[in-house]
């Protein structure tokens, strides 16, 4: 057996690296040895990252200067500190250092967080190495630890800054969107959803407390090593879950951030029975919220107010909504809130939640030194998870905001599934309006308008109909407010202005004498979006219809816009010698004096008056029905003088029996239309009865 100097390898007992000594003396031999060790006691001290020798017992044998003023000690007071003083043991893979210490591993890579003497959290990256002796026997620990407290707080202020507003501090779209997506996938999830999640240990409610504490290194695990670790407070960077994938489900793996959100929206021990059938039977509600008028305070009192009182608003709505479990408030962008309620108990809830909101909101704000009254319109949504998606559940919060808008403001408005069925149709009307016209779905229909003093034919007024392939036959009440508001009322009314045009050339041919005009109506977008004017002029060229037999219908709120443009078009239509005419007249500005300014040739009476035209009281005993009924009749001969007076002629609409005809007749109304004479229907109808000379005897 050779001697304690003689010639062989030999190990250092302080670094454990090899000594190959052969043959040489003992006096060489310990000059190796303290050579070695000064070198290592070199670089241990002046190392730039902290370094520390650990016993079997956890206790510091030894620690280097950037070790302890990492954590604000100094080097030797350090000497044979329980590592727990420094490391709360709950925060450590207890189970992968005792497999270190025993020999059956030799590195560990965490991610750690240390106790500075001030009382401070010191984020770390801490490399564990095992020293053995030279039988091989584990010796003691070698830890390398290097300070990432600033990268942490870098990365988490990122994060933050990804995930909230900058002006008001309140989650944002992002943020909002990804706790509602988890609460949608775990809301519905099957019953084996909580073995899908933790398949090797990983149980959904460690996950819960959040994973934030140790990353442990790919590299010195396999699949076994899960088996027994305690990962709660374990944070499994996406590198490490990659190389775990073959022992972790990847499809849980994905979800794994979610689940954790979803804790911090919820209850954190009820998420192994939300992943359960229990999960079913889970609502969710929501309240969209806007500001009514903010964007007058922007431009009257500049953006610095109006960003002043977002951040006004936004911590109202965060101290009154945010602190109950379950609750998320987020601003989705410009005066756009959002109150998400995860675990909703029914729409009863949900609209309470909305009044309280809007009452919130009624108090004025001190804001820029001035008091703002605002008011806020809410859009409610609430059903089960299983019932809808995220997409759902923010498109109809969208479409029940704007019907709160369109009710009146400051009001709340919960989603309708019938209502939100007639958007919905209202809006395939609306993309499909173009394309029906390019495929030919639209028609004319013709309504006569009769004179009251002989029953004969003046003229017919052009109806549009859409004969749509899927709702049948439309009126133009269904789809001319959509044609305005996108815009396709101008080809819409281009095509309808020739198609009117060229039938009314037809009866001048059949019937020369009768001097048959149409009436077609004029939207006020046609004045402002195209020249309404060369439009009216190539339709009469094109089809031959002199300018005399085409009238032009145009409302009261067309006539009174702003600017002169509607003026100067009418102006040269009537210098073109076509007949203008002013339709419901009575419903609108109804101002008198621009009869006698604008070139106008006829007052169409809106149907309302008409309908107070009836028959005496019976018994001759008026009661207010009939004392509204002669006040009618007074305001409509009224009207008929004035008209007259000015050189206009008039006509009443609705007619539906022979006693409105008869009294119209009386007040010296000229011409009236209605169903009392003729429906709207095929031109051919207004041909038959121009053939026949009389359409009623008045």
């Amino acid at each position: 057996m050779p001697g304690r100097n003689e010639g062989a390898d030999r190990t250092c007992p302080v670094c454990s690296g090899p000594l190959s000594l052969g043959g040489s003396s003992p006096d060489s031999l310990v000059d190796a040895l303290q050579a070695s060790e000064s070198r290592f006691r070199a670089a241990f001290a002046d190392a730039g990252i902290g370094m520390a020798l650990i016993g079997p017992d956890d206790r510091i044998i030894e620690a280097n200067p950037a070790f302890a003023a990492m954590i604000g000690h100094e080097a030797p007071n350090l000497v044979r500190t329980h590592i727990h003083e420094i490391i709360d043991p709950e925060d450590s893979p207890r189970q992968l250092y005792l497999e270190l210490i025993r020999g059956d591993r030799d590195r560990l890579r965490v991610a750690k967080q240390l106790k500075h003497r001030e009382g401070r959290v010191v984020w770390s990256n801490v490399t564990i190495s095992l020293i053995r002796d030279g039988a091989g026997h584990p010796l003691y620990t070698l830890a390398m630890v290097e300070d990432v407290t600033e990268q942490r707080l870098l990365g988490d202020q990122l994060a933050y800054q990804a995930m909230h507003d900058p002006l008001t501090r309140l989650p944002n779209r992002t943020l909002f969107f990804e706790r509602l997506n988890t609460v949608f996938e775990f809301g519905t999830s099957g019953p084996t959803e909580a073995a899908v999640l933790a398949p090797t240990g990983l149980s959904t409610s460690g996950l819960s407390t959040g994973l934030g504490a140790t990353d442990v290194d790919a590299t010195d695990l396999d699949a076994t090593d899960l088996s027994g670790a305690d990962l709660s407070g374990a944070d499994l960077d996406a590198g490490t879950l990659g190389d775990l994938a073959g022992s972790v489900d990847p499809a849980a793996l994905d979800r794994l951030d979610r689940l954790d959100g979803l804790a911090r929206l919820g209850d954190p021990d009820g998420l192994a029975e939300l992943t359960g059938s229990a999960a079913q039977g889970r609502r969710i509600g929501l309240c969209y919220v806007d500001l009514d008028g903010f964007a007058a305070i922007n431009e009257t009192l500049g953006h610095h107010v109006g960003d002043e009182l977002l951040v006004a608003v936004a911590a109202r709505l965060e101290r009154g909504f945010a602190r109950e479990e379950g609750r998320l408030v987020a601003r989705l962008g410009g005066d756009e809130f959002a109150v998400l309620v995860c675990d909703s108990d029914g729409s009863e809830q949900l609209t309470a939640l909305a009044a309280e909101l809007i009452k919130t909101l009624e108090d004025p704000f001190e804001v820029a030194g001035q008091q703002l009254a605002v008011t806020a319109s809410v859009g409610v949504v609430e059903r089960q998870i299983v019932e809808t998606t995220p997409t759902d559940l923010l498109k109809d919060a969208d479409a029940t905001l704007y019907w709160s808008k369109a009710d009146g403001r400051a009001r709340w408005t919960l989603y309708d599934p019938d209502r939100g069925a007639h958007q919905l149709t209202r809006q395939r009307l609306a993309t499909a309006l173009r394309p029906a016209l390019e495929r030919g779905e639209f028609t004319v229909e013709y309504q006569p308008l009769v004179g009251l003093a002989d029953g004969t034919v003046h003229g017919a007024e052009a109806l549009v109909r859409w004969r749509h392939p899927r709702y049948g036959t439309l009126s133009p009440d269904r789809f001319i407010p959509l044609a305005e508001e996108s815009g396709a009322i101008v080809p819409l009314g281009k095509w309808v202005l020739e198609e009117s045009c060229r039938q009314a050339k037809r009866w001048l041919l059949e019937f020369p004498d009768a001097e048959t005009f149409v009436s077609v109506n004029l939207a006020a977008r046609q004045i402002w979006d195209s020249d309404v004017v060369a439009d009216v002029a190539q339709a009469l060229k094109s089809t031959g219809l002199p300018a005399r037999l085409l009238q032009l219908e145009i409302t009261e709120s067309a006539v009174l816009g702003p600017g002169g443009r509607p003026v100067q078009a009418l102006q040269a239509l009537a210098d073109m010698g076509i007949r203008i005419a002013i339709d419901d007249f009575g419903t609108g500005y109804s101002n008198l004096a621009y009869l006698s300014r604008l070139p106008v040739h006829v007052l169409k009476l809106d149907g309302s008056f008409i309908e107070g035209f009836r028959d005496p009281a019976p018994g001759g005993r008026p009661d207010s029905r009939f004392r509204r009924t002669d006040a009618d009749e007074q305001i409509v001969g009224a009207m008929v003088q004035l008209a007259h007076a000015l050189g206009l002629t008039v006509t009443a609409e609705g007619i539906e029996n022979a006693s409105q005809a008869e009294r119209l007749r009386l007040t010296g109304c000229d011409t009236a239309q209605g169903w009392y004479f003729a429906r709207p229907g095929e031109a051919e109808r207004i041909a038959t009865i121009l053939r026949e000379g009389r359409v009623r005897s008045v």
